[in-house]
């Protein structure tokens, strides 16, 4: 082979390869999906990834801010699309059915996490699209 033909080859194959490597999403996120009635046709459901980078799921702690999330993430995704804070349809919720669907997620997840060890490093904490007193204000 020519060598142009070789360096363009693997300047291809180099950017094939970064490309992908770009494309693919962080492993540690688990995407909440809200579904409600009341938005334009054009727009079905929202979503919004909520990242565990940041937390140790072999503890309760751990566990338990990741449902903490999902819960506030599915509120905020649901209130975004209409749903009305008391709504007691007879088909679940939106918020309900967010939050049913990411959490058999993330049973899967805790089934398989091991341990973060005494070298992990906690990434920077996972900043979240609705506003920071819903941690108090929705307990």
């Amino acid at each position: 082979m020519k060598p142009r033909l070789i360096m363009a080859s693997l300047i291809f194959g180099s950017a094939l390869v970064a490309g992908s490597a770009i494309a693919q999403s962080d492993p540690e996120e688990i995407t909440v999906t809200g579904r409600y009635g009341t938005v334009p046709d054009s727009v079905q459901s929202l979503s919004q990834t909520v990242s565990y980078a940041d937390l140790d799921l072999s503890t309760a702690a751990g566990k338990s801010m990741l449902r903490q999330r999902l819960k506030l993430t599915a509120r905020w995704l649901c209130q975004k699309l209409g749903e009305p804070e008391a709504a007691t349809p007879p088909a679940p919720s939106c918020r309900d059915a967010a939050v049913s669907d990411a959490m058999a997620r993330v049973g899967t997840v805790e089934e398989k996490f091991a341990p973060r060890g005494t070298t992990w490093t906690a990434r920077s904490a996972w900043a979240a699209p609705y506003p920071q007193d819903w941690y108090k204000k929705y307990p």
